[in-house]
């Protein structure tokens, strides 16, 4: 009998229940909240790959194509039974997966981003990562403060390379998990 390494991605649950949140895999039915809370200049301003405007089409690109593609895996924020963002882990061969998010302008400054945040580490931590890296805009100060309270510290900074935050200095940010 062969047994076959399970990937990271194998190990992820589909939902993971915080005490607020759930988040689940995004569907069509999140699409028409997704494309309204999307389509916002300050939070394009701060992702690299949310293009702008922000259409239904993009939504539904987003959860056919890339939610659970091959180098992601992301989950849609619902508070209440409805989206309010996402969350996920961009897993890239030879690399680290890097977490990354966003809430829609009316769900900053409740805890939401953290609550999220700590719900994916500790669900990579379960599923075998040994460490998670993520990144945000020098500036951002308020995603920088999600990530170091999901137990990340910065560990440098770096110019943006590409896509929309191309030239831009970004706060690399890394989390290593304790041996068990």
């Amino acid at each position: 009998m062969t047994i076959v390494a399970q990937s990271l991605k194998d190990r992820l649950p589909a939902t993971i229940r915080t005490a607020r949140l759930v988040l689940a895999t995004p569907t069509l039915a999140h699409v028409p909240d997704m494309a309204v809370l999307a389509n916002n200049k300050a939070i394009h301003a701060m992702l690299s790959r949310l293009p702008h405007p922000y259409g239904q089409s993009d939504g539904r690109d987003f959860v056919e194509n890339i939610a659970r593609g091959d180098t992601e895996f992301a989950w849609a924020i619902e508070w209440d039974g409805a989206f309010i963002g996402t969350v996920g882990l961009h897993i890239l061969p030879e690399k680290l997966p890097e977490l990354g998010y966003w809430l829609g302008e009316p769900f900053w400054g409740k805890g939401f981003a953290t609550e999220a945040a700590n719900a994916v580490v500790a669900a990579a931590r379960a599923a075998g990562a040994t460490a998670l890296r993520s990144r945000a805009l020098k500036h951002n100060i308020a995603s920088r403060n999600v990530l170091k309270k999901a137990g990340f510290v910065e560990t440098g900074e770096a110019i943006e390379p590409d896509h929309n935050l191309a030239g831009k200095t970004m706060t690399l940010m890394r989390l290593e998990f304790d041996p068990r």
